[in-house]
């Protein structure tokens, strides 16, 4: 069997959803932290996939915890179906709600330039958001392409 980098029950593996786990929730503090981000629905739709982020992130690392500590294989087909059909689901909507969201962020700061016009809208915190939400989706590609990869293999 392939020991694939980022795959289910590996050290790396476990480091990826940590660090998605961390990143998600960096970005979902920022938005909450941000004064009117419920004002918009992209940003309530971001900061929904990025719970879901946090929570699915959460859960498999701890998965990842187990398997190593108990030296349990993650890398049947049942599993790593599983994994794969969710972390794409995931990583679907991280990528949606985190371009919605980058798309009402440059509206705001660059085509009416209301963050010049109202001070108390929170663009620079709505941006860092963005970005990191970004960079939790590309973490979650590299774990679903890790994952794909490995099923692939099976057949």
């Amino acid at each position: 069997m392939k020991r694939v980098a980022g795959s289910p029950g590996t050290w790396s593996g476990m480091a990826l959803r940590l660090s998605q786990c961390a990143f998600a929730a960096a970005s979902v503090f920022s938005l909450v932290s941000a004064f009117g981000f419920s004002n918009y629905s992209a940003f309530r739709y971001m900061g929904f996939a990025l719970e879901l982020q946090v929570v699915w992130s959460l859960c498999l690392a701890c998965k990842d915890i187990f398997a190593l500590r108990n030296k349990k294989d993650l890398h049947t087909p049942h599993d790593l179906l599983f994994f794969v059909v969710i972390d794409w689901a995931l990583a679907t909507l991280m990528f949606s709600g985190a371009c919605a969201s980058a798309s009402l962020t440059i509206f705001f700061m660059w085509d009416v330039n209301l963050c010049g016009a109202y001070s108390r809208l929170a663009c620079r915190q709505f941006a860092l958001s963005v970005t990191l939400a970004f960079m939790t989706w590309v973490l979650q590609a590299a774990s679903s392409f890790s994952g794909l990869w490995l099923l692939v293999s099976f057949f």
